[in-house]
């Protein structure tokens, strides 16, 4: 999390809607052997309580997972910022960027429950990609389906931090967010200029 409470977003609902939106993450822990850290997509609660997710059995994370506590870091669009782009000639290069961070304790899922997030997971996803019909387990030969969730394992976090910084350079005039979007923008990063703009006319926004 960014040190600067200007880059914090006083919006409850936001950091849990880029953690929707975004739906994939990294997931840090330390074990024996130091720190490891797998990247899998997530699915958040209805209530933003916990984070469910699964990994491959032979991932270097899996078996000392449960019961640790876990980061989960969410990264959204990020870019250069130049400081070509200021009014004032006394600015450095900055970089604005999105990010989420989670922590918990992560508790391995029963088979029943690594099923439930499958078939979260796949929905929510099948409706974005607008499947007509979506895909469900239901197409699958069920003993096929079995020995690929017997390959891995469901977890689930409860979420007891959450850490998000949302650097949009807020902490800039109006004039100077302008220039940045354009800036932005004409480099390729036009989701990181849409998210500017959308939270980037009230600086109390985020």
């Amino acid at each position: 999390m960014h040190p600067n409470g200007a880059f914090r977003p006083k919006q409850d609902a936001l950091a849990a809607w880029l953690v929707r939106e975004i739906g994939f993450a990294a997931i840090f822990a330390a074990t024996p052997d130091g720190p490891r850290v797998a990247h899998a997509p997530v699915v958040l609660s209805d209530d933003a309580a916990t984070l469910r997710f699964h990994l491959a059995r032979g991932n270097a994370l899996t078996r000392h997972l449960d019961g640790a506590n876990a980061l989960v870091v969410v990264q959204g669009p990020d870019a250069y910022v130049s400081a070509s782009w200021y009014a004032d000639a006394d600015q450095v290069p900055t970089w604005n960027y999105v990010a989420v961070e989670m922590e918990g304790v992560a508790t391995k899922l029963d088979e029943a429950g690594l099923v439930t997030q499958l078939d979260a997971l796949s929905a929510i996803h099948e409706a974005r990609v607008g499947a007509d019909p979506p895909w469900t387990r239901g197409k699958m030969n069920p003993a096929l389906f079995g020995r690929m969730t017997g390959a891995i394992t469901g977890f689930e976090m409860r979420i007891s931090a959450w850490r998000p910084t949302i650097k949009l350079s807020q902490n800039k005039s109006a004039d100077e967010r302008g220039r940045v979007i354009a800036g932005v923008e004409a480099n390729g990063h036009g989701a990181l200029a849409q998210l500017m703009r959308h939270l980037g006319g009230d600086r109390d926004s985020a």
